[in-house]
């Protein structure tokens, strides 16, 4: 299938429509196509690859050449630039680059001469160029590394179709405001934020970039323009209602809702958002589905408290059976990874997608997650998912965020071990977990830490824990 590139297809229904601004510059869409159409034709020439490597943070630049890069035919693949020089070798190395494009502030001096500046390639001699007229739905449109919350990244491949069928879906779960404004102060390099832009493009809907998260700047935002939708992962929004608390503020009359990724929330955050009148849309899921496939609806929270919701309208949902690892389809769901196709082959079972998650679903329906399958602690053959642990430990009073993780033991083969933020006292954690968990589950040892290792959109990343452990 087939439909006509997205951005010329706006500008000439919503030609007067705004489809982004940083808050500074604003472009409506034929004004938006007309600059993608100029940065074409100074890229157009700079590599005959049809990949192209993207390093950008959420400005209006790399938002525009991410655009031009699409209406050119090629794949963009997104690189996230907190990672070392290291790590995104091996991903330039990975999917066979010959151009980056970097944002100016972000180039290093260790980058090879594959790596050029927006500047250097906005210099580039003018070209007449015709955008591609229409996008191909089985066609690649972009590869974004996964989180690495567990290990090696591998490039999930994303086409047209699959950041379609992730579109309407969320639209049909959360529907569209007439003036819609979505706020992206999620990376653009991670599926929260790019999933925007694509939802921009197809809704015909206003961006409203962000370059990074802060609570009080944020709030600024939602108070003073009209945002009607913003993408957040759990600490995000614990940040904004700490601010909001002491500021009093009050968020504009077209705010709708906030889109919580990246985990659930605990009672306690979910009637502070009540009292403040938000509403919350929890939902899960992955880089491989293009964003969210199952989602749990503000009305539904407290009664499902801890659930990730129902699928989303294109989502089939099963339990596998003895294991209940998580398995979807949907047509959202990437057609592989770069390289690593046998890995990809591995995941399916009779047709179905096994996410790698174990949950269990209630009498109502309702899909709560357990933990990832290889996050489980098997401590003396007991089975213990770190998540069900901290949600525990985040009643303690003082604590603010907890992880749990496995620690070999010559006896047990594992047991729990836990790193706690904040001012509490580590034999009061034990004694807490201690009347509120059975006994293997309890964390052996508390480790006091500043802050929890997360990547670019806010996920835990235990892995790093554990290295702590080993050292």
């Amino acid at each position: 299938m087939k439909t006509q590139n997205w951005l010329i297809k706006q500008a000439e229904l919503n030609p007067h429509r705004l489809a982004v601004s940083d808050g500074r510059v604003s472009y409506d869409f034929t004004t938006l196509l007309g600059k993608v159409k100029v940065d074409a034709s100074h890229l157009v020439n700079l590599t005959l690859q049809s990949r192209v490597g993207l390093m950008t943070k959420n400005n209006l630049q790399g938002y525009r050449l991410a655009l031009a890069l699409m209406s050119l035919g090629k794949t963009i693949v997104w690189l996230n630039w907190r990672l070392s020089t290291q790590e995104l070798m091996l991903q330039v190395d990975d999917s066979a680059l010959d151009l980056v494009i970097v944002d100016d502030s972000l180039m290093r001096e260790d980058f090879d001469h594959r790596y050029q500046p927006f500047t250097m390639v906005l210099n580039q001699p003018s070209v007449k160029v015709d955008l591609v007229a229409e996008f191909d739905f089985d066609k690649v449109a972009s590869i974004m590394y996964t989180s690495g919350t567990t290990g090696r990244p591998k490039g999930v491949l994303q086409t047209f179709g699959n950041h379609y069928a992730s579109a309407i879906a969320s639209s049909l779960n959360l529907g569209l405001a007439e003036n819609e404004e979505w706020l992206c102060v999620t990376p653009l390099f991670h599926i929260s934020g790019f999933s925007i832009l694509m939802r921009g493009l197809i809704y015909g809907m206003t961006v409203r970039l962000m370059a990074h998260f802060d609570p009080q700047t944020v709030e600024n935002v939602l108070v003073n323009e009209p945002v009607t939708i913003i993408s957040a992962v759990p600490y995000m929004l614990k940040q904004l209602l700490v601010q909001r608390r002491q500021s009093h503020q009050t968020y504009n009359k077209s705010f709708r809702l906030i889109l919580l990724g990246g985990g659930t929330i605990d009672l306690a955050t979910l009637k502070a958002c009540q009292a403040a009148q938000l509403q919350v849309v929890q939902c899960y899921g992955m880089t491989e589905t293009c964003s969210q496939v199952i989602a749990l609806s503000a009305q539904d929270a407290e009664k499902q408290i801890g659930s990730v919701g129902k699928p989303l309208f294109t989502t089939q949902l099963k339990l596998m059976p003895k294991t209940n690892e998580i398995a979807i389809k949907t047509p959202a769901l990437t057609p592989g990874y770069l390289n690593y196709s046998q890995k990809y082959t591995a995941k399916f079972k009779d047709g179905w997608y096994l996410t790698g998650d174990v949950g269990h679903l209630n009498d109502a329906g309702f899909l709560f997650v357990e933990g990832r399958k290889d996050e489980m602690i098997i401590s003396g053959g007991e089975n213990i998912f770190p998540q069900e642990v901290e949600a525990v430990l985040q009643q303690v009073p003082g604590v603010n965020e907890v992880a749990v993780v496995g620690k070999s033991d010559p006896v047990w083969g594992q047991t729990p071990v836990a790193f706690v933020v904040g001012d509490v006292d580590t034999e009061q954690v034990i004694r807490f977990g201690r009347q509120h968990l059975a006994h293997y589950k309890v964390p052996k040892e508390i480790h006091r830490i500043k802050q929890l290792p997360r990547n670019a959109s806010g996920k835990l990343q235990r892995f790093k824990l554990q290295m702590k452990l080993k050292k």
